[in-house]
């Protein structure tokens, strides 16, 4: 299962994480969402510890999304040394969602 993070989590689960960290922002009725969410669920399986995945639901979360300008849903932003690295193409590809991300061979 995906972990939801709020504005209020969202210094100590992805800025102060460890690793590098995949956000998914979405909201609930957006089929394209869930879709990729899906695929995440996926993908969390497929990398284990080397990459958090978390999601942010932007119908409840306004900080955030709007700090990154969040315009279209869903949207796939990279999270590496603490700081926003960019956003992740290849919505609902999970293949080329992971090729994208910053793992070690």
């Amino acid at each position: 299962m995906i972990e939801e993070v709020t504005d209020r989590t969202f210094t100590r689960e992805v800025e102060q994480a460890p690793v590098p960290v995949l956000v998914e922002f979405w909201q609930p009725g957006c089929g394209h969402c869930v879709a990729l969410l899906a695929q995440l669920e996926q993908l969390q399986q497929e990398v284990g510890a080397a990459v958090k995945i978390v999601k942010m639901n932007v119908q409840e979360n306004f900080q955030i999304p709007a700090e990154l300008e969040i315009s279209s849903l869903p949207a796939l932003a990279l999270f590496e040394g603490g700081s926003f690295a960019r956003f992740i193409g290849g919505i609902g590809k999970k293949d080329e969602i992971r090729k994208q991300l910053p793992l070690r061979s």
